[in-house]
Protein backbone atom coordinates (compact mmCIF):
# COMPACT_ATOMS: atom_id res chain seq x y z
CA UNK A 1 0.00 0.00 0.00
CA UNK A 2 1.41 3.40 -0.98
CA UNK A 3 1.92 5.96 1.77
CA UNK A 4 -0.09 8.58 -0.10
CA UNK A 5 -3.12 6.27 -0.15
CA UNK A 6 -2.69 5.54 3.57
CA UNK A 7 -2.56 9.28 4.30
CA UNK A 8 -5.79 9.78 2.31
CA UNK A 9 -7.49 7.09 4.40
CA UNK A 10 -6.46 8.89 7.58
CA UNK A 11 -7.86 12.14 6.19
CA UNK A 12 -11.14 10.47 5.25
CA UNK A 13 -11.35 8.89 8.72
CA UNK A 14 -11.01 12.33 10.30
CA UNK A 15 -13.71 13.74 8.01
CA UNK A 16 -16.10 10.90 8.83
CA UNK A 17 -15.57 11.34 12.59
CA UNK A 18 -16.27 15.07 12.40
CA UNK A 19 -19.40 14.43 10.30
CA UNK A 20 -20.64 11.78 12.76
CA UNK A 21 -20.07 14.11 15.71
CA UNK A 22 -22.33 16.75 14.16
CA UNK A 23 -25.19 14.25 14.00
CA UNK A 24 -25.06 13.49 17.73
CA UNK A 25 -27.66 14.98 20.05
CA UNK A 26 -25.66 14.54 23.24
CA UNK A 27 -23.28 17.46 23.68
CA UNK A 28 -20.77 15.30 25.54
CA UNK A 29 -20.67 12.70 22.76
CA UNK A 30 -20.59 15.40 20.09
CA UNK A 31 -17.54 17.06 21.60
CA UNK A 32 -15.81 13.77 22.40
CA UNK A 33 -16.13 12.39 18.87
CA UNK A 34 -15.32 15.79 17.36
CA UNK A 35 -12.19 15.89 19.51
CA UNK A 36 -11.11 12.46 18.25
CA UNK A 37 -11.71 13.66 14.69
CA UNK A 38 -9.52 16.71 15.34
CA UNK A 39 -6.72 14.46 16.65
CA UNK A 40 -6.93 12.34 13.49
CA UNK A 41 -6.76 15.51 11.36
CA UNK A 42 -3.71 16.69 13.31
CA UNK A 43 -1.98 13.40 12.53
CA UNK A 44 -3.04 13.72 8.89
CA UNK A 45 -1.74 17.28 8.68
CA UNK A 46 1.61 16.30 10.18
CA UNK A 47 1.97 13.39 7.77
CA UNK A 48 1.36 15.50 4.67
CA UNK A 49 3.12 18.59 6.00
CA UNK A 50 -0.03 20.75 6.02
CA UNK A 51 0.65 23.15 8.89
CA UNK A 52 -2.66 25.10 8.48
CA UNK A 53 -4.57 21.81 8.95
CA UNK A 54 -2.54 21.06 12.07
CA UNK A 55 -3.04 24.58 13.42
CA UNK A 56 -6.82 24.66 12.84
CA UNK A 57 -7.45 21.25 14.37
CA UNK A 58 -5.19 21.98 17.33
CA UNK A 59 -7.47 24.94 18.05
CA UNK A 60 -10.56 22.74 17.64
CA UNK A 61 -9.02 20.15 19.95
CA UNK A 62 -8.33 22.81 22.58
CA UNK A 63 -11.88 24.16 22.39
CA UNK A 64 -13.35 20.66 22.79
CA UNK A 65 -11.06 19.79 25.70
CA UNK A 66 -11.96 23.05 27.45
CA UNK A 67 -15.70 22.59 26.97
CA UNK A 68 -15.61 18.96 28.10
CA UNK A 69 -13.63 19.98 31.17
CA UNK A 70 -16.26 22.65 31.90
CA UNK A 71 -19.03 20.06 31.58
CA UNK A 72 -17.29 17.63 33.91
CA UNK A 73 -16.60 20.38 36.46
CA UNK A 74 -20.15 21.71 36.42
CA UNK A 75 -22.24 20.85 39.46
CA UNK A 76 -25.74 20.37 38.13
CA UNK A 77 -28.76 20.86 40.39
CA UNK A 78 -31.47 18.23 39.97
CA UNK A 79 -34.92 18.11 41.49
CA UNK A 80 -38.33 16.56 40.79
CA UNK A 81 -41.52 18.45 40.04
CA UNK A 82 -44.81 16.59 40.33
CA UNK A 83 -47.60 17.81 38.06
CA UNK A 84 -51.18 16.78 37.41
CA UNK A 85 -51.95 14.58 34.45
CA UNK A 86 -54.21 17.37 33.17
CA UNK A 87 -51.34 19.89 33.17
CA UNK A 88 -51.37 22.12 30.08
CA UNK A 89 -47.57 22.25 30.12
CA UNK A 90 -47.38 18.45 30.16
CA UNK A 91 -49.67 18.29 27.12
CA UNK A 92 -47.53 20.80 25.21
CA UNK A 93 -44.34 18.97 26.23
CA UNK A 94 -45.65 15.62 25.03
CA UNK A 95 -46.97 17.08 21.78
CA UNK A 96 -43.68 18.87 21.07
CA UNK A 97 -41.60 15.72 21.57
CA UNK A 98 -44.19 13.27 20.20
CA UNK A 99 -42.02 12.01 17.33
CA UNK A 100 -38.98 11.35 19.49
CA UNK A 101 -41.04 9.79 22.28
CA UNK A 102 -42.48 7.30 19.79
CA UNK A 103 -38.97 6.43 18.63
CA UNK A 104 -38.04 5.38 22.16
CA UNK A 105 -41.42 4.14 23.43
CA UNK A 106 -43.47 3.11 20.38
CA UNK A 107 -46.36 1.85 22.56
CA UNK A 108 -46.96 5.10 24.45
CA UNK A 109 -50.53 6.38 23.94
CA UNK A 110 -50.13 10.06 24.99
CA UNK A 111 -53.09 9.81 27.37
CA UNK A 112 -51.94 10.67 30.92
CA UNK A 113 -54.58 9.77 33.50
CA UNK A 114 -55.37 11.23 36.90
CA UNK A 115 -54.36 8.04 38.72
CA UNK A 116 -50.87 8.20 37.22
CA UNK A 117 -47.89 9.85 38.88
CA UNK A 118 -46.33 12.45 36.57
CA UNK A 119 -42.86 13.80 37.36
CA UNK A 120 -40.67 16.27 35.53
CA UNK A 121 -36.94 15.99 36.12
CA UNK A 122 -35.50 19.51 36.43
CA UNK A 123 -31.83 20.08 35.70
CA UNK A 124 -30.75 23.55 36.80
CA UNK A 125 -34.49 24.32 36.91
CA UNK A 126 -34.99 23.32 33.28
CA UNK A 127 -37.39 20.41 32.56
CA UNK A 128 -35.19 17.87 30.78
CA UNK A 129 -37.19 14.71 31.30
CA UNK A 130 -40.57 13.31 32.25
CA UNK A 131 -41.62 10.12 34.02
CA UNK A 132 -45.18 8.80 34.06
CA UNK A 133 -45.98 5.75 36.22
CA UNK A 134 -48.95 4.01 37.77
CA UNK A 135 -48.54 2.19 41.07
CA UNK A 136 -50.24 -0.98 42.24
CA UNK A 137 -49.17 -1.77 45.76
CA UNK A 138 -45.42 -1.31 46.07
CA UNK A 139 -44.83 -1.77 42.31
CA UNK A 140 -45.16 0.97 39.72
CA UNK A 141 -45.45 0.43 35.99
CA UNK A 142 -43.58 2.97 33.87
CA UNK A 143 -45.64 4.27 30.96
CA UNK A 144 -43.15 6.90 29.88
CA UNK A 145 -39.54 7.72 30.71
CA UNK A 146 -38.17 10.33 28.32
CA UNK A 147 -35.22 12.74 28.37
CA UNK A 148 -34.96 15.54 25.82
CA UNK A 149 -32.10 15.72 23.27
CA UNK A 150 -28.88 17.27 24.50
CA UNK A 151 -29.33 15.92 28.05
CA UNK A 152 -29.04 12.18 27.47
CA UNK A 153 -25.83 11.73 29.42
CA UNK A 154 -27.53 9.44 31.98
CA UNK A 155 -27.36 12.06 34.77
CA UNK A 156 -31.11 12.64 34.76
CA UNK A 157 -31.74 8.89 34.87
CA UNK A 158 -29.28 8.31 37.71
CA UNK A 159 -30.89 11.09 39.69
CA UNK A 160 -34.35 9.70 39.00
CA UNK A 161 -33.72 6.03 39.79
CA UNK A 162 -30.90 6.21 42.30
CA UNK A 163 -30.83 9.48 44.18
CA UNK A 164 -34.61 9.93 44.24
CA UNK A 165 -35.32 6.47 45.63
CA UNK A 166 -36.62 7.88 48.92
CA UNK A 167 -39.17 10.03 47.05
CA UNK A 168 -40.70 6.89 45.55
CA UNK A 169 -40.53 5.02 48.85
CA UNK A 170 -42.49 7.81 50.53
CA UNK A 171 -45.20 7.12 47.97
CA UNK A 172 -45.09 3.41 48.77
CA UNK A 173 -43.17 2.46 45.61
CA UNK A 174 -40.17 0.15 46.02
CA UNK A 175 -40.11 -1.48 42.58
CA UNK A 176 -40.43 -0.20 39.01
CA UNK A 177 -41.27 -2.28 35.95
CA UNK A 178 -41.32 -1.35 32.28
CA UNK A 179 -41.25 -2.73 28.75
CA UNK A 180 -38.02 -2.43 26.79
CA UNK A 181 -39.06 0.13 24.17
CA UNK A 182 -36.57 0.37 21.32
CA UNK A 183 -32.98 -1.00 21.53
CA UNK A 184 -31.57 2.42 22.57
CA UNK A 185 -34.08 2.68 25.41
CA UNK A 186 -33.29 -0.89 26.42
CA UNK A 187 -29.60 0.03 26.67
CA UNK A 188 -30.57 3.00 28.85
CA UNK A 189 -32.60 0.75 31.16
CA UNK A 190 -29.66 -1.60 31.61
CA UNK A 191 -27.40 1.35 32.42
CA UNK A 192 -29.91 2.44 35.06
CA UNK A 193 -29.80 -0.99 36.72
CA UNK A 194 -33.00 -2.57 35.38
CA UNK A 195 -32.96 -6.36 35.06
CA UNK A 196 -34.93 -8.40 32.53
CA UNK A 197 -37.30 -10.66 34.47
CA UNK A 198 -40.18 -12.59 32.87
CA UNK A 199 -40.13 -10.44 29.75
CA UNK A 200 -40.13 -7.07 31.55
CA UNK A 201 -37.40 -4.85 32.94
CA UNK A 202 -37.49 -4.46 36.70
CA UNK A 203 -35.68 -2.21 39.17
CA UNK A 204 -35.73 -2.55 42.95
CA UNK A 205 -35.13 0.92 44.34
CA UNK A 206 -32.17 1.40 46.71
CA UNK A 207 -32.92 2.39 50.28
CA UNK A 208 -31.16 5.70 50.85
CA UNK A 209 -32.14 9.34 51.17
CA UNK A 210 -32.84 11.67 48.29
CA UNK A 211 -30.19 14.19 47.31
CA UNK A 212 -30.98 17.08 44.97
CA UNK A 213 -27.50 17.50 43.55
CA UNK A 214 -24.56 15.51 42.21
Amino acid sequence: MELSFLYELIGYAGSILVAISLMMKSLVRLRTVNMIGAIVFIIYGLLIGAIPVVFLNTLILGVNVYNLWQMWQQKDYFTLMEVRAESAYLKHFLDFYRKEILEFIPTYLFKPKSEQLVLFVLRNMMPVGVLIVKSEGDTATIFLDFVIPGYRDFRAGKFLYDQSAEFFRQKGITRLITDAGNPRHETYLKRMGFKLIDGQYQLDLPAHLIRDQF
